[in-house]
């Protein structure tokens, strides 16, 4: 397995030692991979924007249709409970 190394001020390494049953490895590593995650699915849909024939108005159209569905949705859920 690779060793990264990253760089704290010292009063950020004080704060990190007050939780010492804290694994910050292992933290870190989860938060790298959840922002590479992240950067993948941003490049994958940059990929497909850059082929896409979609003008300002459409897409504006599409967003405000989503929205829509979204808020339906959730007052649904609200009534329900």
């Amino acid at each position: 397995m690779a060793t990264t190394t990253i760089t704290l001020s010292e009063k950020t390494k004080r704060e990190l030692n007050q939780f010492s049953w804290v694994n910050w490895s292992e933290i870190a590593r989860i938060a790298v991979l959840k922002e590479a995650k992240k950067q993948e699915r941003f490049a994958h849909v940059e990929k497909i924007l850059m082929k896409s024939t979609l003008n300002d108005e459409d897409v504006k159209k599409l967003a405000d249709e989503a929205s829509n569905r979204l808020a339906k949705r959730y007052q649904k859920k609200l009534r329900q409970s």
